[in-house]
């Protein structure tokens, strides 16, 4: 489903010669235009974590949502800057957040993490408070290669990165390295926080707008980067389509349907035999409509 969505938005705006920049009006005249927009919409997330039972050896998967109860569906907030510093050539920044946090009354499964060298044990039948924040930035550039006098058509180079926050507090102890897990001192910690920043990865798109009324303009762009590198595989895909209005000189509002996806696969080592104590394997992806309002000046 995804691919034929991706394949139709791209061939939509490819084929089409009234079809086409980003989800802003036209610049023309060699007008510089800065663009601010703040929206919001719902996502589905899917997360989980590689860990390992200490009491059978063996590893298995946490999921976020169902073990740990961490809401599957929320409404997101999402900020995008756009600087248009002539007809042809535009800059942009966006940001996504996705924050969340539930406690499990009674942990049904132990399980191991490694956080920042450390092998942390928790316990059966615990009460375990989970946090597990992501952000994603995006800085990118943007080049109109076919215009009309109510059209464009434009490629977009752009770098990427996931700030990734995952917190654990409630009945949990660290093992000392190299000891026996009976070795491993429990007791009530307050916060077990590990902090990561995936690498900046690129992504390449293809984007237009056609202005099919005065103050109306139909947008697209299709988004897409895959990489697999070491003990890192990530991916992107963002696919918008949707209508702007013009509210007034400076003000509009737009609504588009949109699916969103960036998948992260991180294989973290341990010091005790390189072996992959805690692997994050994390999906935030939205399919439906969202709503903005962008500010023109």
């Amino acid at each position: 489903m995804l691919k034929r969505l991706g394949i139709s938005v791209l061939a939509l705006i490819a084929t089409s010669p009234c079809l086409a920049a980003d989800d802003s009006p036209l610049v023309s005249n060699a007008e510089s235009k800065t663009v601010i927009r703040i929206g919001g919409f719902y996502s589905n997330s899917n997360s989980s974590m590689d860990v390992t039972n200490p009491v059978l050896g063996e590893d298995f998967k946490i999921d976020f949502e169902q073990d740990l109860n961490l809401e599957e569906t929320q409404f997101l907030p999402f900020f995008e800057i756009f600087h248009h510093f002539n007809d042809k050539h535009l800059m942009f920044i966006d940001w996504k957040q996705l924050h969340r946090n539930a406690t499990v009354q009674s942990l049904s499964t132990p399980f191991q993490v490694d956080i920042d060298d450390k092998i942390f044990d928790v316990k059966v039948g615990s009460q375990l408070k989970t946090t597990l924040n992501i952000d994603i930035a995006r800085i990118g550039y943007g080049y109109n290669f076919y215009q009309g006098n109510n059209y464009n058509i434009g490629i977009s180079l752009g770098l990427h990165a996931m700030f990734i926050k995952t917190g654990f507090e409630g009945t949990i102890g660290a093992c000392i390295e190299g000891e026996n897990i009976d070795g491993c001192g429990v007791s009530a910690i307050p916060n077990v926080v590990d902090e990561k920043i995936t690498a900046p990865l690129p992504d390449i798109g293809l984007y237009g707008t056609y202005e099919f009324a005065p103050g109306f303009s139909f947008s697209a762009h299709a988004q897409y980067f895959q990489i697999k590198l070491d003990d890192l595989k990530g991916r992107l895909i963002d696919v918008r389509a949707g209508i702007e209005a013009e509210i007034s000189k400076n003000w509009h509002m737009s609504a588009a349907f949109n699916y969103y996806e960036v998948d992260v696969d991180y294989a973290q080592k341990s010091g005790i035999d390189d072996a992959n104590i805690a692997n994050y394997n994390l999906s935030y992806s939205f399919i439906g409509p969202m709503l903005s309002v962008s500010y023109h000046f």
